[in-house]
């Protein structure tokens, strides 16, 4: 099994969320979320089926790449308008 590789955006964008992310053991997801400060686990994240932000960027530049965030954010606006919540989270991470 490949584990996911984890780009630099997601680790800047968990440090700054106090998070920390490995990739996932679990086949159906990119991450494992822990809480930085206790380290206890809090959820999986990101379906491993699709690729997110930092990877459209290097495998297919800024510009297509920003069209795709831009299209994730308005399927998933209901969850990533929940602060807080698991997809809210997700988003900032991968998106």
């Amino acid at each position: 099994m490949m584990l996911y590789k984890i780009l630099p955006y997601t680790f800047k964008k968990a440090e700054k969320m106090n998070l920390v992310v490995e990739p996932s053991e679990n086949p159906k997801y990119k991450l494992e979320i822990y809480d930085a400060v206790t380290g206890k686990f809090l959820f999986y994240g990101g379906s491993a089926s699709y690729l997110d932000y930092p990877h459209y960027i290097e495998t297919k530049g800024l510009s297509y790449a920003n069209e795709r965030r831009r299209l994730y954010r308005i399927r998933h606006a209901k969850e990533i308008a929940k602060v807080g919540s698991r997809g809210a989270v997700i988003a900032e991470l991968l998106w």
